[in-house]
């Protein structure tokens, strides 16, 4: 499971590269030109101000404040503009952030299972020769860490979820000696445990999905997981023992 090969580097056909991205662009052209609506009333105030003062008039305090009537049109006109234009734009990034939740490996786990991994608990941290890993799960198997699984001989519960976040490492430009740090995300190595499920991989399910920066989507590592949930059970039979999971919670 965690052996993923590097991911594509190629953008791919114009639907790969739309894919969770359409809302986003819809909706920010939206935005724009609702932006550019409110500006006009400032673009036609200037215009008439250019005129009183080519006639070597002072500008008519009409021309820049409007009449009271105008003022509070304006008020009414604009504010409810500004709410709708940021209301825009909030969901516009809404629904980008979804976008990715819609990949599935065919016939197999999809990364909606796992929604919200951005924000679990660090387990700790792995160091293979290509990759710079993060591995976290949610809080249903932290306290389990936390109680002494596997240490203690008992497995995970169900509902646990496990998270290895794969970057490519860089040296780093500031530290003032050799440092590796994150460079490219590469991709994510999703375990969920559920024993129903996946009673003949000991009630584990796995998902690969590999992370393309071009396009800035995630896809199926379909290589080392051909259509199902089970891409990772041969590679953690060592560590059956630890119910399969090969991280140990380090102290902190």
């Amino acid at each position: 499971m965690f052996s993923a090969p590097a991911p594509s580097t190629s953008l791919g056909p114009p639907a790969t590269f739309l894919q969770g991205r359409a809302p986003i662009l819809l909706l920010a052209g939206l935005y724009v030109c609702k932006a550019a609506n409110l500006l006009k009333p400032v673009k036609d105030m200037a215009k008439n101000c250019s005129g009183c003062a080519e006639r070597g008039a002072a500008p008519d305090r009409g021309h820049l404040f409007g009449s009271q009537r105008g003022i509070e049109m304006n008020r009414l006109h604009i504010a409810p503009s500004v709410i709708v234009s940021a209301s825009i734009f909030i969901v516009g990034i809404t629904l980008a952030a979804q976008g990715k939740y819609t990949v599935q490996v065919p016939n197999g786990l999809a990364l909606s299972e796992f929604k919200g991994y951005e924000e679990w608990q660090p387990v700790a941290v792995s160091h293979p020769e290509s990759k710079l890993n993060l591995i976290v799960a949610n809080v249903v198997m932290i306290d389990a860490y936390r109680a002494g699984v596997p240490a203690n001989g008992k497995h995970f519960p169900d509902g646990s979820r496990i998270a290895k976040i794969a970057w490519k490492p860089k040296q780093s430009a500031e530290a003032p000696f050799p440092t590796k740090v994150p460079d490219t995300l590469a991709g994510i190595g999703f375990m969920v445990k559920d024993s129903k499920r996946f009673p003949d991989t000991g009630g584990w399910g796995y998902a690969e999905f590999d992370y393309d920066p071009a396009s800035d989507t995630f896809k199926p590592n379909t290589s080392i997981q051909g259509n199902d949930a089970k891409c990772g059970a041969a590679c953690h039979s060592g560590a059956a023992a630890k119910d399969y999971i090969f991280t140990a919670y380090s102290r902190r």
